[in-house]
């Protein structure tokens, strides 16, 4: 490997260091692809100009269309409160029972 190629290697640790994320969040990159890795030596390294570059996928839905979806958003609140419910049968008896 030519010299200028090893000098682009970093460790995940200093990529993690270098992207301000865990060192897990690095190891999950390498395990999904997201970012190469090169082994020497056993000890695994990854590239910085990868990892400089590495741009998350951003996912999920829009925040605008999360709120739309949410009961109750964009509606009048309920201008009447629901009625207590009558008390049961029993609980009246055992408040009757009582002196």
């Amino acid at each position: 490997m030519p010299t200028d190629q090893l000098e682009d290697l970093i460790t995940q640790a200093e990529a993690a260091r270098l992207r301000n994320v865990s060192r897990e969040a690095i190891y999950g990159l390498v395990a999904r692809g997201k970012l190469g890795v090169v082994e020497i030596g056993g000890q695994k390294f990854v590239r910085r100009s990868e990892v400089e570059g590495y741009q998350p996928e951003v996912g999920g839905r829009p925040k605008t269309q999360a709120a739309r979806n949410r009961p109750g958003v964009g509606r009048p609140p309920n201008p009447k409160p629901k009625a207590a419910k009558p008390a049961s049968r029993s609980s009246r008896k055992k408040a009757e029972a009582k002196p």
